[in-house]
């Protein structure tokens, strides 16, 4: 922190966490520790690299400002991450009830008398967060509750893959029950009306006489036989 007569400026060092092809921005923040209307001014020595928000304005008496500090996005890697651009921050009191509008450069201009504070601003780059490591697989402890979250929802998943997988199989049985049911059930009535058949026929060989009728009862016979064991064995 400076401490000068008119302004606190915090921080000294501007830390921009350096990326490629990114926008990165801080930010100052300067405190006004009097009773009087302080105007303040930003310089830089590279204005083309950084936008700073506001570049000048008025810091009202026993208050606070924050400026933004914005570095465009580069697209080349500086030589060991070292920086040389800095900023001057000018500090003057102004008139009680000034605002942004009445700043004018002769307000900051030492030659015609006026008391100008300034502060000198370096600029460093830092590196970049690093996102945490992922945890490995099957690991106990300190596992990640996102880790747990992630099993458990895989869990979940296959318990309902599980469960659907088993709801097919089942429709399935009972479909294939239900044909069988019928199919058995058809057997079973075509079963009783060749038995009845039979009856009748048996019925009249007994009031017929000769071995013609006779051998074609024993063939119906053996014929109904072959159907029914034919019947019995698809059930």
């Amino acid at each position: 922190m400076s401490t000068g007569d008119l302004l606190s400026i915090e921080p000294l060092e501007l830390k921009f966490p350096f990326e490629l092809k990114k926008q990165i921005s801080c930010s100052l923040q300067l405190s006004n520790k009097t009773d009087n209307y302080v105007a303040f001014k930003v310089k830089t020595t590279n204005p083309k690299k950084y936008c700073v928000r506001p570049n000048t304005g008025i810091v009202l008496p026993r208050s606070t400002c924050d400026v933004i500090v914005t570095m465009q996005a580069q697209k080349d890697a500086p030589t060991d991450m070292q920086c040389k651009d800095k900023f001057l921050l000018q500090s003057v009191k102004a008139n009680d009830g000034a605002i942004a509008k009445d700043i004018n450069a002769e307000m900051f201009n030492k030659e015609a008398g006026h008391v100008v504070e300034e502060c000198k601003l370096r600029v460093l780059y830092v590196s970049p967060p690093q996102p945490p490591s992922p945890v490995p697989e099957g690991s106990e402890e300190g596992s990640s509750p996102r880790g747990s979250i992630s099993e458990n929802g895989n869990q979940a998943s296959r318990a309902l893959s599980d469960k659907l997988d088993f709801q097919d199989k089942s429709a399935e049985a009972k479909a294939l029950i239900s044909k069988l049911t019928d199919e058995k059930n058809s057997a079973l009535q075509q079963n009783n009306k060749l038995r009845q058949e039979l009856e009748l026929l048996r019925r009249e060989g007994n009031k017929n006489r000769g071995g013609g009728v006779s051998f074609l009862f024993v063939i119906i016979v053996g014929l109904l036989g072959l159907i029914l064991g034919y019947l019995m064995k698809r059930t």
